[in-house]
């Protein structure tokens, strides 16, 4: 299987790495800039599953260069959606290729099926905690990476059993759900609390945890969440978001999200693609959503990095 990762992120070098590590015929398509930083630094992985290098890469920076390939993963931040889509269509024409979407939140499974066909898009997301650093290798400090993944089309079905043959070889998971549009809302629920909380009081978990009026917030907006996903036609229980926000006492006291991480390092936030998409649904529902609310407010100035 040939699988091109859009994006080398802390995300996708680190799950196009272990691919790689697997055997598997993976290449890379990105902006100049991290082209440059892979070819001189390579692609190293520094993680609790393993460590990984690989000097060379295979890299394209032009979509009209890629061809022979089975799988695009798309795995780019949220804010990166729109020039994305562009290359995605490109690729799509000249391959016929499948695209399988790892992004943060929920409007862009639509946006990609208006692009390139709704037969051509899989359903997916990615739970890492991993950051780069200043060399661009990744810094994965989760205890298990994981990719879940599943077919939204019947043209799909042989797409994904390739994908699924990968997982017995890689040193992470890449698991086919069947229902995988609730796996998607759980994650999309867990990460809109989870980042929230975190940037909003650039701490890291395990302070949001030892605070019932902290944790209170956090738990409102998995709540909150839940109502909007059965807004959406997904049934989810409150049985199931009060574990969601049991889940949030049980990371690591120094866990944080990605959001707050790039908060840290004064880069773009997806807050936009977070709370402001769920802003959107809730406006599409007519349902109250006032503590997402705050939080995307309190986020807002940060969109585009640290305010000067």
């Amino acid at each position: 299987m040939n699988i091109l990762v859009q994006g080398a992120g802390a995300l996708g070098a680190y799950f196009g790495g272990r691919m790689l590590e697997a055997g598997v015929n993976v290449s890379f398509f990105v902006r100049e800039k991290r082209a440059a930083q892979l070819e001189k630094e390579g692609l190293k992985l520094y993680s609790p599953e393993g460590n990984f290098e690989r000097k060379d890469v295979m890299v394209f920076t032009s979509p009209e260069q890629v061809n022979n390939i089975d799988l695009v993963i798309l795995a780019v931040k949220g804010y990166h959606l729109e020039q994305a889509i562009q290359q995605v269509q490109t690729i799509v024409q000249q391959t016929g290729v499948f695209v399988l979407p790892l992004l943060n939140g929920i409007e862009h499974l639509e946006k990609l099926q208006q692009a390139v066909g709704k037969e051509k898009v899989l359903g997916g997301f990615a739970s890492i905690i991993a950051t780069l650093d200043e060399h661009g290798h990744v810094k994965h400090t989760s205890g298990s990476g994981m990719i879940k993944f599943g077919a939204l089309h019947l043209g799909q079905l042989e797409v994904c059993e390739k994908l699924e043959e990968i997982n017995a070889q890689v040193k992470t998971n890449i698991l086919r759900e069947q229902e995988i549009l609730k796996h998607m809302w759980n994650k999309y629920i867990f990460i809109t609390a989870f980042s929230g909380i975190t940037s909003a009081t650039q701490l890291p978990v395990g302070f949001i945890a030892s605070s019932e009026a902290t944790f209170g917030v956090a738990k409102k907006v998995i709540f909150e969440m839940k109502n909007l996903a059965v807004k959406e036609g997904i049934a989810i229980t409150d049985q199931e978001a009060e574990r969601m926000a049991i889940n949030l006492k049980k990371l690591h006291k120094d866990a944080t999200s990605s959001m707050h991480q790039d908060m840290i390092k004064g880069l773009p936030l997806e807050v936009e693609h977070l709370q402001g998409g769920a802003l959107r649904l809730a406006a599409k529902h007519d349902l109250a959503v006032p503590v997402i609310e705050t939080l995307y407010g309190i986020l807002k100035p940060y969109e585009n990095g640290r305010p000067n």
